[in-house]
């Protein structure tokens, strides 16, 4: 397993509602960074260790935008300049933390941890259903996964895997059974699979509410590094829906914002929602339960432990490269397309082994 990820992009760090006025620590690709949220309501991201000794700052306090220092109380501002050193009254002008560009969107703090100075707004990754405008949900949860980004990726890419970790809800053979097709630019790639004329699983059935064959779709768009949103959903067969007509199905998104935390683990933030019934709460919090929930049963918990356990074998039979099928040519294209990402940022490399030999 490739564990390489790109610096240079927008990477979810946490929910919105997750930070307020505290500090609150997160590891993004392998550094550790303090978020916390500034009296005018925008997020600070900081480089969480002390310039002085190294303490995590998430272990000091917050005075107004002030991080203050639990060991020695050295102050830091929402760029990272010391502003205050104790027993002293000249600043050493190099102490500084680094700070890291954040944005919030689509109910969503992004950071970006590498050169800041590439770090434009306009390369944020498109998350539009999540905004809770036309597409209604319970506003995203949040899981902590010992597993390596890019199985995830695989995970959402390939949904063959319904029928095995998911029978009784969403799976069934026919997504083992029907042909697919793969396209891409130089950032995204698209899995498309339509079952058309096929008997719905439980929970498509229970959500259109009328019986009878469906057309069923899966497409899975990625977009470099590590975004998945899944359109997904049925239609009665005939209605018109592989030709654009949704108007008598159900339709709704999965959405993943994949961060690495390290070389083997990750944020995974997640949300399911439907353009369908969208006043109705109490079905907005079953579909929510159905996916994760305490007993640990939902859709996603499913994954999560099929995911953990796949890190746990990698980690004690590592072997490379993985072994592809067909199903995989989905997760093939965005490992490329990562892959790339991460050769931009190192141009020299190849040219450093070609003179070490």
């Amino acid at each position: 397993m490739n564990a390489a990820f790109p610096l240079n992009a927008w990477y979810a760090a946490a929910w919105s509602h997750e930070v307020g006025r505290a500090l609150s620590p997160r590891k993004i690709c392998n550094r550790d960074m303090v978020l916390y949220r500034k009296e005018d309501g925008t997020v600070a991201a900081l480089e969480d260790a002390c310039w002085h000794r190294l303490l995590p700052l998430s272990l000091g306090r917050l005075e107004g935008d002030t991080v203050i220092c639990g060991y020695h109380g050295l102050a830091f501002d929402g760029t990272g300049r010391c502003t205050h050193m104790p027993a002293q009254r000249t600043i050493n002008p190099s102490a500084r933390v680094r700070s890291y560009p954040v944005v919030e969107r689509h109910r969503l703090l992004w950071v970006w941890p590498g050169d800041p100075a590439l770090a434009d707004p306009a390369l944020m990754p498109d998350f539009h259903w999540n905004d809770g405008t036309d597409w209604v949900g319970a506003g995203g949860s949040y899981y902590g996964l010992k597993a390596n980004y890019r199985l995830i990726i695989d995970n959402l890419l390939d949904l063959t895997h319904e029928t095995y970790v998911h029978a009784g809800s969403i799976g069934d053979e026919h997504v083992t059974q029907t042909p697919f097709d793969v396209t891409h630019t130089d950032r995204k790639a698209v899995v498309t699979r339509w079952m058309k004329g096929i008997e719905p699983p439980p929970f498509w059935a229970r959500n259109l509410g009328k019986p009878g064959l469906v057309d069923r779709w899966q497409i899975i768009n990625f977009e470099a590094p590590s975004i998945v949103a899944g359109d997904v959903g049925v239609a009665p067969v005939g209605t018109g829906a592989p030709e654009g007509d949704r108007s008598q199905g159900v339709n709704g998104f999965f959405l993943a914002a994949i961060t690495p935390e390290t070389d083997g683990s990750c944020h995974y933030f997640w949300n399911f929602v439907r353009s369908f019934a969208t006043d109705d709460e109490a079905l907005t919090q079953r579909i929510n339960v159905a996916h994760a929930n305490p007993e640990r049963t939902g859709l996603y918990d499913q994954d999560v432990f099929v995911l953990e356990a796949q890190q746990a074998a990698i980690d004690n039979n590592p072997r490379t490269p993985f072994y592809n099928l067909n199903i995989d040519m989905g997760s093939l294209w965005a490992h490329r397309l990562i892959d790339r990402m991460v050769q931009a940022e190192r141009p020299l490399e190849p040219l450093a082994a070609e003179a070490a030999e």
